[in-house]
């Protein structure tokens, strides 16, 4: 039986311009917060970079409304964000944080460990993922109805 802290690490998988966005990010804040950077650029360099539009539909990406079971407790549900949107009262986290970092890449059914900024080691199963509208899609909702239909 493996031990916690020596399990590997479960298959990630990344689109290219997240990949690129991320790995940007990454340099940007290298200086400010070199653990934050470090910890995301070890994801990324351990990820499987696929296509944009060729990520799976329970994968999570930037983005991406998670559903996970921490080892501390009941399920979360959070939105996975860039530092700029962060709002943990809205469920918005930030690929910055150790969470976040945790996140990306993840499918629905895989589990992660990952080290909190107290320096504890938890384990995440993820349970479930909704991917982000497409962009330049906006919620969906009933067409207004016209002047025409409206006066007859």
């Amino acid at each position: 039986m493996q031990d916690k802290k020596t399990r590997r690490r479960p298959n990630i998988r990344i689109s290219q311009s997240d990949h690129a966005r991320l790995s940007a990010l990454a340099g940007a804040v290298a200086a400010r917060n070199p653990e934050a950077s470090d910890e995301l650029l070890a994801e990324l360099e351990r990820a499987r970079i696929v296509r944009d539009g060729w990520i799976p539909t329970g994968t999570v990406q930037m983005g991406s409304t998670v559903t996970f079971k921490p080892d501390t407790g009941d399920a979360k549900t959070v939105t996975l964000v860039f530092p700029g949107d962060a709002d943990i009262t809205e469920g918005k986290v930030s690929i910055l944080t150790p969470i976040g970092t945790a996140l990306i890449g993840l499918s629905a059914g895989q589990s992660i460990m990952w080290t909190a900024r107290d320096g504890r080691r938890h384990e995440l199963s993820v349970l479930a993922v909704k991917q982000p509208a497409p962009e330049g899609v906006t919620e969906q909702r009933p067409p207004a109805p016209s002047t025409i239909e409206a006066s007859v």
